[in-house]
């Protein structure tokens, strides 16, 4: 028989398994696990001189974890990644801890999940996908914790006309009505 059971405060997993060698008797195994919590808070301040940030971080079952980064100017390299790479390794002895580490850069075609994502777009074409259905490209001008602001071109209608017109928007839009921001890609 085995028994399971977490201890959410101090984050442990313990498995508890009758001793077939001496009857009436439990063993009992404690297993660490870690949270994607602990890690951005372990690991956030060894990042920070290497000149990126930390997009995402997640940890599975069998604690492969992958750490997501993105560079704060131009591109992230694989020089990026492996500095991050030995970064994690000098706070987690791999051995205890028994984990698999993969690194690896946020790419263009993944959606913005920190504000440092979207200020580093600021100037770039977006394409943003809006509660409610609407998606469009457009310009980032700025983004803050609560909103983004975009400049795209849309047709509108113009009153006394029956043909819809194109105008230049700016539009501020509130984080909380944003799906998603990634950046727009063209192969004009």
């Amino acid at each position: 028989m085995k028994v399971f059971w977490i201890n959410f405060k101090s984050l442990y997993l313990c498995t508890c398994e009758r001793d077939r060698s001496r009857p009436g008797s439990y063993l009992v195994f404690i297993e660490l696990i870690m949270t994607s919590k602990e890690i951005l808070e372990k690991i956030a301040p060894a990042v920070e001189g290497l000149g990126v940030f930390l997009v995402d971080v997640t940890v599975s079952a069998d604690n492969d974890i992958e750490v997501v980064i993105e560079s704060k100017e131009g591109t992230v390299t694989m020089e990026d990644c492996v500095a991050v790479d030995k970064a994690f390794h000098e706070i987690w002895n791999q051995d205890e801890e028994d984990y698999a580490l993969t690194v690896s850069s946020a790419g263009l075609d993944r959606p913005f999940k920190v504000l440092e994502q979207y200020r580093k777009a600021i100037g770039q074409k977006v394409e943003a996908r809006i509660k409610g259905g609407r998606k469009f490209v457009a310009e980032l001008l700025d983004a803050d914790a609560e909103s983004i602001t975009l400049r795209y071109r849309a047709k509108v209608a113009v009153e006394g006309k029956k043909k819809k017109e194109e105008k230049e928007i700016t539009e501020t839009i509130p984080m909380l009505e944003v799906n998603s921001v990634t950046y727009y890609i063209s192969l004009d």
